[in-house]
């Protein structure tokens, strides 16, 4: 109840405060002649789906295109603005109606489509949709640059690569963060997604500052720590 709280005088305020950024970003996505907002079906709260609002990024049918619902460096199906609101991370500021809604916290699981909540384990599966999923959290501070981590992954299939080594390892960590929650957690998380979001060249050393973190598996260890 007291993070609920804390999640509707947030998002209410930055929605007040960001009104200007969310006003202008919708009539260039509408003079531009595309669409305001892109809704996806993902899994929230007690495993039930709902609308997750964000700014439009990327072409029509972009899901039937290239990598499907993954996005890699430099790819083609985004437009140009969206490549703005992406870095920027200003697409997913309409995400803020969600958590009024209830839909979303603050901080939380990032929520997943379909595929990429399969592709947790079943113990991970269970604890993560016993809580809202975020706006930010765990899992989009500490792969914040997963485009980046994507394109150096020297492998020929880069679905399957996100789906076997990715996917599992967001799970662990989304799971450890459900575990370990609080009220200081959640400020903590909401400060360093500021901190990284502002700061481009940030880092945040989970393994040395956070008890009993999962260590990160072989195939994405050296990757990880050349991009961040």
């Amino acid at each position: 109840m007291i993070q609920r709280f804390f999640d509707i005088s947030f998002s209410a305020f930055a929605i007040f405060l960001l009104s200007p950024i969310l006003l202008i970003s919708s009539i260039i996505l509408k003079l531009t002649g595309n669409d305001v907002l892109y809704r996806q079906k993902r899994i929230g709260l007690g495993g039930n789906y709902f609308d997750i609002y964000k700014f439009t990024t990327m072409v029509k049918n972009s899901e039937n295109m290239g990598a499907g619902t993954i996005t890699l460096k430099n790819d083609e199906r985004v437009l140009p603005i969206g490549r703005f609101l992406r870095k920027s991370k200003l697409n997913e500021l309409p995400q803020l109606f969600n958590i009024l809604k209830g839909d979303m916290s603050v901080i939380g699981p990032r929520p997943q489509d379909t595929k990429g909540f399969n592709a947790f384990h079943k113990k991970e599966q269970e604890s993560i949709i016993k809580v809202r999923p975020g706006l930010s959290g765990i899992g989009s501070i500490f792969f914040r640059d997963e485009e980046e981590i994507m394109d150096r992954a020297e492998v020929e299939d880069k679905n399957k690569f996100y789906i076997d080594s990715i996917s599992p390892y967001k799970g662990e960590i989304e799971a450890w963060y459900i575990n370990h929650q609080s009220i200081y957690l959640y400020f903590l998380l909401i400060f360093l997604t500021l901190y990284v979001v502002i700061s481009s060249n940030s880092k945040v050393d989970f393994q040395k500052n956070f008890k009993n973190f999962p260590k990160l598996p072989s195939e994405l260890k050296n990757i990880y720590q050349t991009v961040a």
